[in-house]
C-alpha cells in the first residue's frame, strides 16, 4: 500500500509539471526566490495566472512561500525540483530513438 501512495504522489507531481507555464515559473525560481510581481514581469504571464500556477505548485510541495508583510516571496522547495525540470527539458531536446 505504501508504494501505491508513493505512486499517487508522483502522479500528482507530474500533473503539476504538465504545464509549460508552471515549468517556466519553476525555471525562474531555480535562479532564486522571487515575488509574484517579479515573476509576472519575468514570465510574461498575468498576475492572476502566476498566482494560480504558484498555488498548484505549492499544493504539491514544489514551491514554498515566505511572507514579509504583504509581500509573498516564492522559492523552489528543494533542489530536486530544479533537477527534475532541467532533466525533463534536456531529455525533450534529445532526438527520438526508434
Amino acid at each position: 500500500m505504501a508504494d501505491d501512495e508513493g505512486l499517487e504522489a508522483a502522479a500528482d507531481l507530474f500533473k503539476a509539471l504538465s504545464s509549460a507555464s508552471r515549468l517556466r515559473l519553476l525555471r525562474l525560481l531555480a535562479d532564486g526566490a522571487s515575488s509574484v510581481s517579479a515573476l509576472v514581469v519575468s514570465s510574461g504571464l498575468s498576475q492572476p495566472l502566476v498566482s494560480q500556477h504558484l498555488r498548484v505548485l505549492r499544493g504539491v510541495g514544489l514551491v514554498q512561500v515566505e511572507r514579509t508583510g504583504r509581500e509573498a516571496i516564492y522559492s523552489v522547495a528543494d533542489r530536486h525540483v530544479s533537477h527534475i525540470v532541467a532533466d525533463a527539458i534536456e531529455h525533450s531536446r534529445e532526438p527520438v530513438q526508434r
